[in-house]
């Protein structure tokens, strides 16, 4: 780990997010000594605020740390059948509470527009449940997850889905 590369590094994220020192201490809980301390490598935000900082900035912990070199890429691996058990979940809220309660429309709502998509045709078509799922995964390694192109190709068993995420996953050097 090199202090002075993560240290311009989150100077940098700092200043792209048009935030301050101080700003970013009120948001952090810290001083903006402890910021400046961050950005002139004399030390490193205390483990328990990087992911609350890797979030506002929109990036991993691990790219944080390897001082947005990529060298440590990935937060978690993340496979098709943990997205598709998320999801089916959220399906289940739907038979358990109703698909007009609250709980359930907050989800789906939410997911709908996070991902400018539709839900709930998932639950009822095979194909467009794969495609859900795909470009699920696709947020996912976008927010810095891994997804291995093997579970992709072994678990997604619509063609067009499949084939899809498998390039774009290619395209991204994942």
């Amino acid at each position: 780990m090199d202090l002075q590369v993560i240290g311009n590094y989150l100077q940098r994220l700092r200043r792209e997010k048009g935030l301050t020192q101080a700003e970013l201490g009120e948001r952090m809980g810290v001083s903006p000594q402890s910021v400046s301390g961050w950005e002139r490598a004399e030390s490193l935000p205390d483990t328990a605020l990087l992911p609350e900082l890797a979030l506002l900035y929109g990036v991993s912990v691990d790219e944080i740390l390897g001082g947005g070199t990529g060298a440590w890429r990935f937060r978690r691996k993340v496979t098709v059948a943990q997205m598709g058990e998320a999801l089916s979940c959220i399906e289940r809220m739907g038979m358990l509470l109703g698909h007009d309660h609250f709980m359930y429309r907050t989800m789906v709502d939410a997911l709908n527009r996070r991902m400018n998509s539709d839900l709930e045709p998932a639950f009822i078509h095979p194909a467009v449940w794969d495609a859900y799922v795909a470009e699920a995964l696709i947020e996912c390694v976008r927010q810095g997850d891994y997804v291995e192109p093997a579970d992709v190709s072994a678990n997604i068993r619509a063609e067009k889905p499949r084939e899809w995420l498998l390039r774009w996953l290619r395209e991204q050097d994942r």
